[in-house]
């Protein structure tokens, strides 16, 4: 293991602290565990890790201090938002491209040092508790592209003479406490950067700006770090002296009894039971805050915000047809591009009852939880109130995820060609990883998640990503609503446990892994007759036999026979199913190594 290299850990559900021994990789170059549940301070053996080029910590519950990073030499991406670290932020590596920080608790000035990262490309501070006045070296740092400083508490002025590097593109500055005019370099008139300025007292016609009078009554507000030390040593030293008064007061009266007590007898505090615990006063003095306990759901939101109609009329110019990718199975979906360059597909679903908006936004506030390396991340949404109470329709904004879904590259006509069987079992695995984390990574858990072919998209590394998860909780009360006059009995008969949501997910998998056995054109053909193993020959995509061992094509076959199974009881578990998957996988790669191929192979 000494001379592993790269570790990557992503998407699980390790808990408990950072591990010690990272450092004992000397060779490791690439350290990523995003999106489990780890808890914390960091180990000062990270800054110890002398050959990392990449550290991706992003998306945990880590607090405490960052600890000194800057004898990292070779640092390039340091990732770690997300996370509840409360810390200053600490001096940085000198090679650091990325920087994303975003979050977080972290507090204190920005240090002078990271505007002179003459490599940084992309910072992004958002969303922490930094204050003091905004680092003009930042905007002149000559490879940085993307700035962002949302959310803090930065104060003061933007000079009009700042300066703005050649490559920047992305500026956000919005909600903190900046005041004056606007400088040249950021405005948008004068160049084609993107910039961010809202919910701050700049003397701008622009983005919602407050009055002057918000922002100086915070700075008024404020105290400098030495006001702040003098009231401290100033506060001490009165304690201290009537402390001090009060224990001559006291001596004097001790002298005056008969049998003058002991400086002990005096001055020591005792220590007395508690009846309601048991324990001493002192005891339950001295013992620290519980720390908080393991946290059973998904710890960190994803990258979520509010959208306005504006804001996705933009994007789609006006929803205009050529932005129109097709009709899902809740809406319709267009494809956007935001200011920022960023490219979504945008769902808009249309309510046939008015929607309590206060109801609308806790269920999507559940929606905004599921984050996993394995869904389409949802990046926000876009309410269209019809009045203060009421709601027609919403829109879900969605990262855009470019390579196709699942059924067409199982089909003959991709343009990129079928998938061979262990690009298949790679697809289907991710996905039960994400049905898993839908199941029993978060509680309650979701279910009726839509598992379908169509629904199982490819990102641009060609990962496997599940689509229209976890719409259930919008559509079954548009579903109610529409039921709302039928008879109760009708009502009664649509509702379902949730051990038989969990079921009718594994039956649907089975339809995806029946698919991925036999090709989209004989699913509908060869449902009835692919439990019969005579039939299994005729019925396989012919890819299949010629790119799989026995071994492994016998093991999803079945499982496939299992997940369809017309007994609820005698169908697998989503474990038991990603357990085959994985089995499967290994035996198919064993026998690859081995240069052996096709369905008669043996593993």
């Amino acid at each position: 293991m000494k001379m592993l290299q790269t570790l990557i850990l992503d998407g699980n559900f390790f808990n408990g602290t950072v591990p010690d021994w990272f450092d004992s990789f000397s060779n490791l170059t690439n350290l990523s565990i995003q999106h489990n549940r780890l808890e914390g301070p960091l180990p000062l053996s990270i800054g110890r890790m002398h050959s990392l080029t990449r550290l991706s910590l992003s998306g945990n519950g880590i607090s405490g201090r960052i600890p000194d990073l800057s004898g990292l030499s070779s640092l390039e991406v340091l990732d770690m938002e997300d996370n509840e670290l409360d810390s200053e932020l600490p001096l940085m590596p000198e090679m650091l491209v990325t920087v994303l920080l975003g979050k977080n608790r972290l507090s204190g000035d920005i240090p002078k040092q990271i505007g002179e990262l003459s490599r940084l490309q992309h910072l992004d501070l958002s969303f922490n508790l930094l204050e003091g006045t905004l680092l003009t070296s930042l905007f002149s740092l000559p490879n940085l592209t993307y700035l962002n400083m949302a959310s803090n508490k930065l104060t003061g002025f933007l000079p009009v003479s700042l300066t703005c590097g050649n490559q920047l593109g992305f500026v956000d500055i919005s909600a903190n406490m900046l005041m004056g005019g606007l400088p040249s370099c950021l405005s948008s008139k004068l160049n084609k950067m993107v910039v961010k300025l809202g919910g701050n007292c700049l003397t701008i016609d622009l983005q919602n700006q407050h009055e002057a009078s918000y922002c100086q009554a915070h700075s008024k507000g404020k105290l400098s770090k030495t006001k702040k030390l003098g009231l401290l040593v100033g506060s001490i030293g009165g304690v201290a002296c009537i402390t001090l008064l009060l224990m001559l007061v006291f001596l004097v009266i001790c002298r005056r009894n008969h049998r003058p007590p002991t400086a002990k007898e005096c001055l020591s505090k005792p220590v007395v039971n508690n009846s309601a615990t048991g324990l001493s006063s002192q005891h339950l003095a001295n013992t620290r805050y519980p720390s908080k306990a393991m946290k059973l759901v998904t710890q960190v939101l994803p990258s979520y915000r509010a959208f306005s109609l504006e804001d996705l009329k933009e994007a789609t110019k006006n929803f205009e047809s050529s932005s129109y990718i097709g009709e899902g199975t809740a809406g319709k979906l267009y494809k956007g591009k935001l200011e920022n360059g960023t490219y979504v597909a945008i769902r808009c679903i249309i309510f046939s009852k008015r929607y309590s908006i206060r109801n609308l936004k806790l269920r999507l506030d559940l929606l905004s939880k599921l984050r996993h390396p394995h869904l389409v991340c949802l990046l926000g949404h876009c309410i269209d109130e019809t009045d203060d109470s009421n709601v027609d329709r919403v829109f879900l904004v969605y990262e855009y995820v470019p390579n196709g879904n699942f059924h067409a590259h199982l089909s003959e006509c991709s343009m990129d060609g079928v998938l061979k069987w262990s690009d298949r079992l790679a697809a289907l695995i991710g996905i039960a990883k994400a049905v898993h984390f839908l199941h029993t990574g978060v509680i309650p858990g979701f279910f009726s998640n839509h598992l379908q072919t169509h629904n199982i998209l490819f990102d641009e590394h060609f990962l496997a990503k599940l689509s229209d998860y976890g719409l259930f909780i919008i559509t079954e009360e548009i579903q109610k609503n529409e039921a709302r006059y039928d008879n109760h009995k009708t009502l009664q008969s649509k509702s379902k446990a949730p051990e038989e949501d969990t079921e009718d997910d594994v039956y649907s998998f089975g339809l995806i892994l029946l698919e991925t056995l036999v090709g989209p054109s004989r699913v509908g053909k060869g449902q009835a007759l692919f439990l019969n193993e005579l039939e299994q020959k005729r019925l396989l995509d012919p890819i299949v036999i010629g790119t799989s061992s026995h071994e492994s094509l016998s093991t999803v076959v079945s499982l496939t026979n299992k997940c369809l199974s017309m007994e609820v009881s005698l169908r697998p578990s989503i474990e038991d199913i990603l357990w085959n998957l994985q089995y499967a996988t290994q035996v198919q790669a064993t026998l690859d190594c081995d240069g052996g191929s096709g369905f008669g192979s043996q593993a």
